[in-house]
């Protein structure tokens, strides 16, 4: 299948994936409360899908290697779409609660599969600008979609769920009819019985699933603690919030979209540092937040930098990748996953000591991204000059 004819279906659908996901985030919590949920099972219920994409994307990764991206789309897909009608239908908190591990278990196919897809379809030179694409369209959706569920809320509580559903089934029917398969299964074979699951994470690429995982990190930290931070330091409510980060994911999916251009003209490596640099500014300046002007304006410095880090690295990765480029964005989706878990703990921990600390812990894990990709350049480095003829 020719780029420009994939890339602009893959947005697609990762925008209504996105969208169908993003419908529930305003909803969950009260829904979950009406059903007799506490602060620490409504903790649970939010940590227990990230849990099992953190578990199970690599093995959706592999898979898609073995038997072809579209079936895992697929069934990424309607495990979605089943999630939310299960969670519309719910009368018990355990309902949820399975309805929850449902959904982490069968839509941690998405990303990974799609982003390995991405690579099938793509040069190294054109990687990076795919990778943004599939990047602005995830943050577009997350956009969207709490915004439209707010609206349906109002109805009752169970219809954005239904609505969600109805989304994610109708991106199934979507991917079906329009998308092609993009790997070559026989080839993906011969190179399954020739790597080893360990060799495909070692050496200088594991360095970069440490640095995704700390980039991740800090970012759910935020997420977790910004609000009440907000509130305190610039008087923000949930609307004023809420514009704040539509701004920030703007901002983020804008640049996104123009990863090609700056890839190829500075490399992933420099806009990797560049991220890493300017998402450290933007946790030193949130610190200093006055009112909602500056809390839009520090949150989209931040939206940018954090924005161009996860496709570079997804390109470098995919590059690299002595396995199919599933496991690859497997274990980048799992190291993701992972920052998402333990990020809103530590944050919260963080917050409770001093209302800054959890920025100044951003400031500080982005400054270990940095010195990681410094290590990771070096041995790629001494990798590449070992494999020259005559060493």
């Amino acid at each position: 299948m020719q780029l420009k004819k994939a890339l602009p279906i893959l947005f697609l659908i990762m925008f209504l994936v996105m969208v169908g996901f993003g419908i529930i985030i305003p909803v969950l919590p009260f829904y979950a409360e009406d059903l007799g949920a506490t602060p620490t099972e409504l903790g649970l219920l939010m940590a227990v899908y990230s849990l099992m994409q953190f578990i199970f994307a690599p093995m959706w990764g592999r898979i898609s290697d073995r038997i072809g991206r579209k079936p895992v789309i697929m069934i990424g897909i309607f495990g979605l779409s089943l999630s939310f009608f299960m969670l519309a239908l719910s009368t018990e908190l355990w309902m949820l609660f399975a309805a929850r591990i449902v959904g982490g278990v069968l839509s941690a196919a998405n990303m990974p599969t799609v982003q390995a897809y991405v690579a099938d379809i793509t040069s190294e030179e054109d990687r990076a600008k795919g990778m943004g694409i599939i990047g602005a369209a995830t943050g577009l959706g997350f956009i969207c979609g709490p915004a439209i569920g707010g609206i349906f809320t109002n109805i009752n509580l169970h219809m954005p769920f239904y609505i969600s559903g109805v989304v994610s089934f109708f991106t199934l029917i979507l991917v079906a009819l329009v998308l092609r398969e993009s790997v070559n299964i026989s080839e993906n074979k011969q190179i399954k019985v020739k790597v080893s699951r360990r060799q495909a994470i070692s050496g200088p690429m594991a360095i970069l699933y440490f640095l995704n995982f700390f980039v991740s990190l800090s970012l759910a930290g935020l997420e977790a603690t910004f609000a009440y931070f907000a509130a305190i330091k610039a008087g923000m409510d949930a609307v004023t919030l809420g514009y704040a980060f539509m701004i920030m994911g703007l901002a983020s999916a804008m640049v996104q979209g123009s990863m090609g251009k700056w890839t190829k003209k500075y490399g992933e490596a420099l806009i990797i540092q560049a991220g890493i640099s300017i998402s450290l500014i933007g946790f030193g300046l949130i610190l200093f937040i006055q009112d909602f002007t500056t809390a839009a304006i520090f949150l989209a410095i931040f939206g940018i930098g954090n924005g161009v880090i996860r496709p570079s690295v997804s390109s470098l990765l995919t590059k690299k990748a002595k396995a199919g480029y599933g496991v690859a964005t497997g274990y980048l989706s799992s190291s993701d996953s992972l920052g998402r878990i333990i990020g809103p703990i530590l944050g919260g921990a963080l917050y409770s000591i001093n209302i800054g600390f959890p920025y100044i812990s951003g400031m500080l894990l982005s400054v270990i991204a940095y010195l990681l990709f410094q290590v990771y350049t070096s041995r790629s480095n001494m990798t590449n000059r070992s494999q020259l003829p005559g060493n």
